[in-house]
């Protein structure tokens, strides 16, 4: 672990996930995972399957994030183009890899399956990327410098993460910290506002719930510094006390 700050970006590709008919179960698995490795997920990006909005997407994502995470579009069928796009943002040749042909092959082999142009396509990379292992399914993600290309398959996407997190670089975790604040977002929202100024190494987010009668909001606090963790929240309690005091006030009970 180090004591910078490391950043991300996820890319999701495919017609179907703008379309609707796919609905994404990646980017909310991945981003726990960074969130649980100290990596601070930045944007997220969803494009179509369209090799100038790939290529658009991955040059911005990856001169601004330590790392890019993509996924979709690396299989056997005509739009799977992740690999052709890649290829093309870094100017390199997308060509088949003998490894992951090796690979392939014997797994349809076993299979007593035919090892068909269209399954070749998924052994198609830039030259020169590092494979990313996949256990289920056996057709490799690959790495291009910072850029982690994997499928959009759920449980293969999942398997290849944990394949990809050992070599990541990490920064610090961030801590966290839920107070349950009585009051709804109007009534704090001032208060709140000066409370982060007040904090700025923090990031506090609000939460409203209501439960069929009244408004409350759940105040999240998180911070990489415990110090600062444990300031915020202080005042965030001290909010939240000042605020019963003067509806105390304004509303007294009968008197004894």
């Amino acid at each position: 672990m180090t004591s910078q700050t490391v950043t991300a970006a996820i890319l999701a590709i495919g017609d179907e996930l703008l379309s609707g008919r796919t609905k994404d179960k990646n980017i909310g698995h991945l981003a726990d995972v960074l969130l649980l490795s100290g990596i601070d997920l930045k944007e997220v990006r969803i494009v179509a399957d369209e090799q100038p909005a790939i290529v658009e997407a991955v040059n911005a994502l990856r001169a601004r994030y330590t790392y890019v995470f993509t996924s979709g579009g690396i299989g056997p069928t005509h739009d799977d183009i992740t690999a052709d796009a890649i290829a093309a943002a870094f100017g390199l040749p997308c060509e088949h890899d003998a490894e992951a042909m090796r690979l392939l092959g014997e797994m349809y082999a076993r299979r007593e399956m035919e090892f068909t142009e269209a399954r070749q396509r998924m052994a198609r990379m830039p030259r020169g990327a590092r494979h990313i292992a996949n256990p289920v399914s056996t057709a490799p993600g690959f790495i291009v410098e910072n850029v982690y290309v994997m499928a959009g398959v759920p449980q293969v996407f999942q398997a290849m993460v944990d394949n990809i997190l050992p070599e990541l670089a990490t920064g610090t975790r961030m801590l966290t910290r839920a107070l349950a604040c009585p009051y709804g977002e109007g009534d704090i929202g001032t208060l709140l506002a000066a409370v982060q100024k007040a904090h700025p190494q923090t990031s506090i987010g609000s939460y409203p719930k209501y439960d069929g009668q009244r408004f409350s909001t759940e105040l999240v606090v998180r911070a990489r510094d415990v110090g600062a963790l444990d300031a915020a929240a202080d005042a965030i309690v001290a909010m939240i006390a000042s605020l019963d005091k003067t509806r105390a006030e304004a509303h007294p009970g009968p008197e004894a």
